[in-house]
């Protein structure tokens, strides 16, 4: 009991310490974040039904909002975006540009948002199954803006756009593994997290 309260001291004070960082230092957390996304992106599995693949960015931007609170999480899905736009490749398959997946990597931004405002604010979403319904309700988040980008890039590439087609191109394939993936943030989460306030 004694070696639990110790473990959870700790981690009230990593992330009472986190909150009250200067800003120069938070800054840091953001470029070292958006690198972590950028190197989990290129754990890339392409799937030969749909021009989005299978990636470990969404375990990134997951913890993002969790780890870094709800501001910093967000800016750094928005450095991460705004870099590999400009051409730093480290999106999927060391790509950069908007391509077929730019709406998903533009949707990891408010996924993080949501994520650290609610984390950060609500002692009671800590507990294991909230932290499970918050990743999986951020990972519906990106979805909408990811299959929204996709149904344009496949009609300026000449390709028939349907809803229907949308789907299972770029929702219906992530589910189950985004699922997975949720899953695995929400465990993180639960075990690195304290319950208590820390005054974000």
């Amino acid at each position: 009991m004694q070696a639990i309260s110790s473990i959870n001291r700790i981690k009230y004070g990593l992330f009472q310490k986190r909150a009250s960082m200067s800003i120069p230092a938070k800054l840091l957390m953001v470029v070292a974040m958006a690198g972590l996304t950028g190197l989990l992106a290129q754990v890339r599995i392409p799937l030969p039904f749909t021009p989005v693949p299978v990636t470990g960015q969404v375990l990134a931007m997951l913890m993002a909002g969790v780890l870094l609170g709800k501001w910093w999480g967000g800016a750094s899905m928005a450095v991460y975006a705004a870099a590999g736009i400009a051409g730093v490749p480290w999106f999927a398959g060391l790509a950069s540009g908007l391509g077929a997946t730019g709406g998903y990597i533009l949707g990891f931004i408010p996924a993080a948002l949501f994520l650290g405002h609610f984390v950060d604010k609500y002692v009671e979403s800590r507990r294991l199954i909230p932290l499970m319904g918050l990743m999986l309700a951020a990972t519906l988040i990106y979805y909408i803006p990811g299959a929204a980008w996709l149904a344009l890039w496949m009609k300026s590439a000449g390709i028939a756009v349907s809803f229907t087609g949308v789907i299972m191109a770029g929702v219906a394939p992530f589910i189950l593994i985004d699922i997975f993936k949720a899953v695995i943030a929400g465990l993180i989460s639960f075990a690195v997290v304290p319950k208590q306030d820390y005054s974000a």
